[in-house]
């Protein structure tokens, strides 16, 4: 079954749009990712959360694509802007608009 995972970053005070930079940096590292399916980094109406939706094809290539080196330094480079991580929630996604059948 597909793997999904959607969850919210807080980034420290006034440092949202450089968190969203990582995130969209990531999001191009993992164009060359077939296993990715889908990967949207949000924002909302609270000034310093960002949310990303992920779909991969299973549990496995998620967790294969945080190994790459390019990726581990970019996390490593990120992980100063975060707050905190909550509201994360792991999905067997069913389907949809855009998605695999």
């Amino acid at each position: 079954m597909t793997y999904g995972l959607f969850g919210k970053f807080s980034a420290q005070p006034g440092k949202r749009e450089e968190l969203v930079g990582y995130l969209l940096e990531a999001a191009g590292l993992l164009e060359r990712n077939s296993a990715c399916i889908h990967y949207i980094v949000s924002t909302s109406d609270e000034p310093e959360d960002v949310w990303v939706s992920e779909v991969w094809t299973d549990q496995a290539a998620h967790d294969a694509s945080l190994e790459p080196e390019d990726v581990r330094v970019l996390i490593q480079r990120a992980r100063p802007l975060i707050a905190g991580m909550s509201d994360q929630t792991s999905l067997s996604v069913r389907g949809g608009k855009g998605l695999p059948a």
